[in-house]
């Protein structure tokens, strides 16, 4: 058994996943627009470039998600995307990446279990926790 993320996007699939691989030192897998789908002629025309399918591949983990139809979208809500990091320097790092245009709920710093903490809702409306554990 696996499990995997599945993010859920208002239109901005495409840029949220190069802009993932660009941070998180991944690349854009699989990918399928609405318009590519056998489905093509049962969205509409606004839609066919948007994405039904994307994988990032981070080394033998992935990410995936889509661009939800406006009558299915909703913003995450209770969950967060939580992302282990050994070195401070590069959690540091990666939160202010992702916290560029947007929204920072705790900024990155040491708590009672962390070398490093944060947690931000990036500028696609993904929110993350930023974890860097202390040495052992």
């Amino acid at each position: 058994m696996k499990l995997y993320s599945y993010l859920s996007f208002n239109g901005n699939c495409e840029a949220a996943f190069a802009y993932y691989a660009q941070v998180l030192g991944g690349k854009v897998g699989d990918k399928m627009t609405y318009g590519e789908s056998p489905m093509a002629d049962q969205v509409p025309e606004e839609w066919r470039d948007k994405i039904m399918h994307s994988q990032l591949i981070l080394g033998d983990q992935e990410l995936m998600g889509a661009d939800s139809m406006p009558e299915y979208f909703e913003e995450p809500k209770g969950t967060s995307v939580l992302i282990a990091i050994e070195d401070p320097d590069k959690a540091e790092h990666v939160f202010a990446a992702l916290a560029e245009n947007g929204t920072i709920k705790m900024p990155i710093q040491e708590t009672f279990w962390a070398a490093r903490f944060g947690m931000v809702v990036d500028q696609f409306g993904t929110p993350w926790l930023i974890n860097c554990d202390r040495p052992a």
